[in-house]
């Protein structure tokens, strides 16, 4: 599809009600709905640009993290400066005059959804700006700050492997049960 269309096209999925009783297509999923918004968003993001529009054809990865610094204006997280007294403080007693920003998830999410836009729309996976290594780096490097600026891990969760619950099933049908054991596991006895 050529992308100077792609915007265009974009309505036919918008459903129109109808007079006759023909079967209309479903609505849009809320996932894509927030796909369709973020890529509009974006296509006039491009188009807006001073002192000469952009084309998709000619976007970079560049552009695409020029995108999410101007979306930073619109944050609410606040993300503390290293100069600031409540740098790596979880719940800061009083407020400061740190930027809002917008929140790692929400950037990260956001790129997702425009990545699957862009292929959606034609765009070539290898070439997607959207998933891009130097936004990837970026998105990491959002997160690592963040992450030290508010005094909150964003480690992932580790997630049980099968050969562990298949011991754990076989030690907890041979063991007296005990009504405290989740809290003594956990630390809380």
């Amino acid at each position: 599809m050529d992308f100077a269309r792609a915007n265009d096209n974009l309505t036919s999925r918008n459903i129109i009600p109808s007079n006759n009783n023909t079967l209309s297509a479903p609505p849009l999923s809320r996932y894509e709905n927030q796909k369709r918004r973020d890529w509009n968003t974006f296509c006039q993001y491009l188009r807006n640009l001073q002192p000469v529009p952009l084309s998709l054809l000619h976007c970079s990865s560049a552009h695409v993290l020029e995108f999410l610094r101007y979306l930073d204006q619109f944050g609410k997280t606040k993300v503390h400066n290293q100069n600031c007294p409540f740098f790596g403080v979880p719940d800061p007693p009083a407020p400061c005059a740190c930027p809002l920003r917008q929140a790692w998830g929400s950037l990260d999410a956001l790129i997702g959804r425009l990545r699957a836009a862009y292929e959606e729309h034609g765009g070539n996976s290898e070439m997607n700006p959207f998933g891009a290594r130097a936004v990837k780096l970026f998105l990491c490097d959002v997160r690592n700050f963040q992450s030290k600026s508010r005094g909150i891990s964003y480690e992932k969760k580790r997630k049980r492997s099968r050969k562990n619950e298949k011991i754990m099933s076989v030690g907890e049908d041979h063991q007296p049960r005990d009504n405290n054991a989740g809290a003594t596991l956990c630390g809380q006895d």
